[in-house]
């Protein structure tokens, strides 16, 4: 037989034994036979693809001219093509040494309307629905889009929405459709309540869980909306809170939400088993890795013997053991706690068991849910990438790194089995949070400068890349302006690098005698240390005027000591301009659970400053404060806060000027104003700050009482003190007053609200110490907004 005829009959066979007729009903094999020989064709002609094209359809299908192929390349082309949602039908054949591709094209969509959505912007369902224009329309497809509209609904607490769909025909193969929407009342949260809870009321695990009772201002904040998902989030919070807190036997037997429809509210119901408070018993450390001793490791133990059970402070040991022996080569050790539990004196040992662990390697990294923060943004806090060792403590690490940046209302990091058995894929799922807010700051001065006023704008997740913007506007009824704009980029170059800067310009006009002006630009890096400890560095260069504000005349009049100036001011005022140029570095210790409502921790840091590097200022400065927080009652939500603060600086030339010495007041002793405390000029009462400084405060806050905890409502009750004292300025003939050591103290109450319009606080001091010449500020109101 010819070749040309053995092809031929090859070819026949092939099309009897692999024909194939797909439908919408799906893909039926019209015969079979129980051996098929691989076969080629010479060309691929398409029929029926008007509006997709004759190319469209050849580069989904796998079978080329002049390459094998057997039935199931044309079982995989056809689902090729059906899977394009352009098409209806599909049928494949081969004649002669040809293959037939039919289609039958689905109509185009033409618009997409929503109609009677008012709580959800159209452009936020066209973002929900996979139905678009200039896309193929599909009936599974547009039912597909239902659901995902009834479930954007929902989130927003409109369970009982109603979804119908209209088509309309508008020619050549194009349809309109349209989402009708009938969105109903918003479904509210009645009541919260817990059974089985001893240890802690029903107010104090409110307060834990995200969602909330339903309020006057719940349209703001969207606590009260109910979803099966918040609820298996609010499981682990309830877990997460006992764990820490010495309840290592706690669970949750079941949380239930039973709507009424008569109200549309729900009644949510937690029922919880706390089981017995425990503390810490022997704490171990065992080694199985060769060359690492247990020993040697227990200076990294975070528990102790003793303390209340606290499953964060195990956790803390397992990721620094972990990181301690990775760091000596051992990146696959495994750090697993051991329970050694005694119920007769309720304690629990814990013994750190350090092995080798299973070799493992990163195959890839997985983000979903992030619509606005860019993936690198996310991926960069992880200590590993793609091909690295696989450590699960630095998977918790990088969670808690996630949580702390504040851009996520949730981060869940789980691991899948990658292509091989020592392959993972590390999956992170999160959800975006505003970042962006605006803030309010006030005081009053009753004998001063009035009402005083800042406005701030902050954004700290910038275009979704993690920089941090802000910009402020300050002013009072002295004139007073302020203006700062600062910027941060948290990883500079590429690396764990925080650089940014700010720049800054004041103008006043104080005393009704002269105006003060100072403007510059502070250039700043941060570096970490460890996970709680990092450096800062600073060069800051600014320029200060203090000129005549004609009050007393003529600009060509010059003031006189008569005219209420101050012989040092005036001096300052003829001498006109300075500069100040001055390098600084900052050690900050961080250990705070929460930066909005600090319940344990302590944030320190200690500065040095020197200037000198030309311009007018010479000196070398020192200061720190340090501030510890403690919950004094769990159940009752008691905490409580000690905070100390000191300052010295020596001039390195002939005198310091004004601007180079400490000025405190209202910032650090409520009651007085911010400069209202420290050396004075007699005559004047003109403020020219000092060489040292120390102030403390201690301050109590408790939820308000006959208020739901969950409100966000608190009262604090504070002590504060300190002094402001030496003078090493040129002083042409003034008299000094209050350059000796002089304590100043100031009692007061505040009101604080973490409200839907951010947190704010309110304060009332009253100085029970100070000085004739000292000038006060009884109260002070602060806001700071999410948006």
């Amino acid at each position: 037989m010819k070749a040309g005829s053995k092809f031929l009959n090859a070819v026949s066979a092939f099309a009897l034994s692999a024909s194939v007729v797909a439908s919408g009903a799906g893909v039926v094999v019209l015969a079979s036979a129980p051996k098929a020989e691989a076969a080629v064709i010479r060309n691929v002609q398409v029929h029926g693809a008007q509006r997709a094209g004759e190319e469209a359809v050849r580069s989904n299908i796998t079978i080329q001219p002049g390459v094998a192929f057997s039935a199931s390349d044309i079982d995989e082309s056809v689902k090729r093509l059906y899977s394009t949602g352009y098409f209806s039908n599909v049928k494949i054949s081969v004649s002669g040494s040809s293959l037939i591709v039919t289609v039958s094209e689905n109509n185009l969509v033409n618009q997409v309307v929503f109609n009677g959505n008012r709580k959800i912007k159209d452009d936020k369902l066209l973002g929900v629905v996979q139905t678009q224009p200039l896309g193929p329309y599909n009936q599974a497809m547009v039912n597909a889009d239902v659901e995902r509209i009834r479930e954007a609904y929902k989130a927003i607490g409109r369970s009982d929405v109603e979804i119908t769909t209209q088509t309309a025909n508008v020619g050549s193969g194009r349809v309109n459709i349209a989402f009708n929407i009938t969105e109903g009342d918003r479904t509210k949260i009645a009541d919260i309540s817990f059974v089985g809870n001893h240890a802690y009321g029903d107010g104090r695990l409110k307060s834990v869980i995200a969602t909330k009772e339903t309020g006057p201002l719940s349209f703001l904040t969207r606590k009260d909306v109910y979803s099966e998902d918040k609820l298996r989030v609010d499981e682990d919070s309830l877990r997460q809170f006992y764990y820490n807190h010495g309840y290592p036997d706690f669970r949750v037997v079941s949380s239930n939400a039973v709507l009424d429809p008569a109200t549309n509210k729900y009644t949510i119901t937690f029922t919880v088993e706390e089981g017995a408070h425990y503390t810490f018993g022997d704490i171990n450390v065992e080694s199985s890795v060769e060359g690492v001793s247990g020993d040697d490791l227990k200076g990294l133990v975070e528990t102790k013997a003793g303390a209340p059970y606290d499953a964060r402070q195990i956790q803390k040991t397992m990721e620094a053991i972990s990181k301690r022996v990775a760091s000596q080569g051992y990146p696959f050790a495994r750090v697993t706690p051991r329970g050694d539990r005694n119920m007769q004196t309720n304690t629990v040992g814990v013994s750190y068991m350090v092995d080798q662990g299973e070799r493992a390697y990163v195959e890839r990294i997985d983000i979903h849910g992030n619509t606005r923060t860019r993936d690198y943004v996310i991926r960069r806090e992880f200590d590993f990438s793609e091909g690295d060792a696989f450590n699960q403590e630095m998977i918790a690490r990088a969670k808690r790194r996630l949580e702390a940046l504040g851009y996520f209302t949730s981060v869940n990091i789980t691991t899948q089995q990658g292509s091989a058995p020592d392959r993972v894929v590390v999956v992170v799922n999160v959800e975006d949070q505003s970042t962006g807010s605006f803030g309010i700051g006030a005081g009053y001065s009753a004998g001063g400068d009035g009402f005083i006023l800042e406005a701030s704008v902050e954004e700290k997740n910038f275009l979704g890349r993690g920089q941090y913007v802000r910009v402020a506007v300050g002013g009072g009824l002295d004139d007073a302006r302020t203006y700062t704009l600062s910027f941060t980029e948290p990883y500079f170059l590429g690396y764990r690098l925080a650089a940014g800067f700010d720049i800054f310009r004041n103008e006043t006009s104080a005393n009704d005698y002269y105006d003060y002006e100072e403007q510059g630009i502070t250039l700043r890096v941060t570096a970490p240390i460890t996970e709680d400890l990092a450096t800062t560095f600073r060069y800051t260069y600014k320029t200060i005027k203090y000129s005549d504000d004609g009050a007393f005349g003529d600009d060509d009049t010059p003031y006189t000591s008569d005219d209420n100036v101050s012989n040092t001011y005036l001096d300052m005022i003829e001498h006109g301009s300075y500069t100040q140029s001055s390098i600084s570095q900052t050690l900050t210790y961080n250990t705070l659970d929460s930066q909005t409502l600090p319940r344990e921790g302590v944030y320190a840091s200690f500065t040095h400053e020197f200037a000198g590097l030309g311009g007018d200022s010479e000196f070398y400065k020192l200061s720190g404060r340090a501030r510890y927080f403690q919950t004094l009652s769990t159940e009752a939500d008691l905490i409580g806060s000690l905070a100390i603060g000191a300052g010295h600086v020596m001039a390195t030339g002939d005198n310091l000027n004004v601007f180079d010495q400490f000025t405190i007041g209202g910032r650090q002793i409520r009651g007085f104003e911010n400069d209202g405390i420290g050396p004075r000029t007699k005559n004047h009462g003109d403020a020219l700050g000092g060489t040292t400084y120390f102030n403390a405060s201690a301050e109590m806050s408790m939820p308000m009482p006959a208020v739901p905890q969950d409100i966000g409502l608190r009262l604090a009750a504070f002590a504060d003190a300190g002094t402001l004292y030496g003078n090493d300025v040129e002083k042409h003939g003034d008299t000094i007053e209050g350059a000796g050591m002089a304590w100043r103290a100031s009692v007061g109450a505040g009101v604080m609200w973490a409200s839907p319009f951010g947190n704010l606080r309110f304060d009332y001091a009253i100085p029970v110490v100070k000085e004739d010449y000292d000038k006060t500020q009884e109260f002070r109101f602060s806001m700071a907004n999410q948006f």
